[in-house]
């Protein structure tokens, strides 16, 4: 069996699969309405906002009916990766004006360059920026951007792109407006269901809405009668209400955010103790993105067909230079050790490094400490 160990998709829990697995019911029934509400009760728990939003599409559709629905005239991306680039395309797409600043992929936005560009744009009227961006493995202060942006002006409306981070940490929503995930991250679910938690400023700027199917004010009125404007995703809603019991009954949310944690660092110092380095200066805690613009293919290659683990590689001018690793969801200690110790065996494999097993034997030391 292959070990799925890609930033997303993740693996889908057995218990998920068997509840997704039961006879499809109708989304206009009373029967659904039970189960709609349910989630939607979850999801106020998992999105800690005013508002929260079901959406039957991936996190790049909840991303443009972000953008169609709250931003006016301006928008403020960060751009440090494939996601933030696309923020920007999306703004660009429909015709609002863009200013963009444009990073590393392995460096974190600056508060100060975000500042010096609300002083030199006055007229920005909504910021569009990832938590995690999960193209290089990297986290951005979005909580302290959020901050500063709302201290120049208050009526400016923060977007925030929590697709790898929503499930993984906690998330100081005090100052966005808009938080974005997926299913087929830390939720551990098929993907094809976006979820938005929506503040108070949020809910005044959509007002009526705009466009049709991403129509964030009629999609609002339907789901707060524990429906859907159009046809409901029901089995990964039926998926997403089971997910979030299994959670709870290993502890809730704050147990898989101390257990993610741990198992993050936990995980980087294993990997920097046998001579690899941690790209992102600032990790997310979604994943390890190791750099290595020699080996990184030749790495991934052994670890699916030696060791069946499948992890993922780089994009666009880091494609065969990095390889990223899922920390994401209810992931067992025991699988992350073997994957750590593979690597160790792989570095070995290829002559890089001679096999001691000090990967695995502090990743488990880590592990086992309070």
């Amino acid at each position: 069996m292959m070990l799925l160990f890609t930033p997303g998709p993740t693996p889908v829990l057995e218990e998920v699969r068997l509840a997704m697995a039961a006879p499809t019911i109708h989304h206009r029934t009373p029967e659904f309405e039970a189960i709609f509400q349910k989630a939607r009760e979850a999801l106020f728990q998992l999105l800690p906002m005013k508002e929260v939003l079901f959406l039957a599409s991936t996190g790049t559709g909840a991303m443009e009916a972000a953008i169609t629905n709250i931003a006016k005239k301006k928008v403020l991306t960060i751009n440090a990766g494939k996601f933030g680039d696309r923020f920007s395309k999306i703004v660009k797409a429909f015709n609002l004006e863009l200013v963009e600043l444009k990073y590393e992929w392995n460096i974190p936005a600056s508060v100060e360059d975000v500042k010096k560009a609300l002083k030199d744009h006055s007229d920005i009227d909504t910021i569009a920026l990832q938590i995690c961006e999960s193209a290089g493995g990297l986290r951005h202060p979005v909580e302290e951007i959020a901050k500063a942006a709302k201290e120049f002006n208050s009526e400016i409306a923060i977007i925030a792109d929590g697709i790898t981070a929503v499930g993984v940490e906690p998330i100081d929503v005090t100052n966005i407006d808009v938080l974005i995930t997926g299913s087929q991250k830390a939720l551990m679910l098929p993907p094809g269901l976006a979820m938005l938690g929506l503040s108070e400023h949020a809910l005044n700027r959509i007002d009526n809405g705009k466009g049709f199917y991403f129509n964030l004010a009629s999609e609002l009125k339907k789901q707060r009668q524990n429906t859907t404007a159009y046809t409901a995703a029901t089995t990964l809603i039926i998926g997403f209400s089971k997910m979030m019991e299994i959670i709870e009954q290993n502890g809730g949310l704050k147990v898989l955010f101390e257990k993610t944690k741990k198992r993050h660092n936990a995980l980087l110092e294993s990997l920097r103790a046998i001579g690899l380095t941690i790209y992102p200066k600032s990790p997310a805690l979604a994943m390890a993105t190791i750099i290595d613009e020699k080996n990184a293919n030749e790495i991934r290659n052994l670890l699916k067909t030696k060791y069946k683990i499948n992890i993922a590689g780089g994009q666009d001018h880091l494609k065969g230079k990095i390889f990223r690793i899922n920390n994401m969801g209810l992931i067992e200690t025991y699988q992350m050790a073997w994957v750590v110790n593979s690597i160790e065996l792989a570095l070995n494999d290829l002559g890089l490094r001679e096999y001691n097993g000090d990967a695995v034997r502090i990743f488990s030391k880590m592990m086992e400490s309070e």
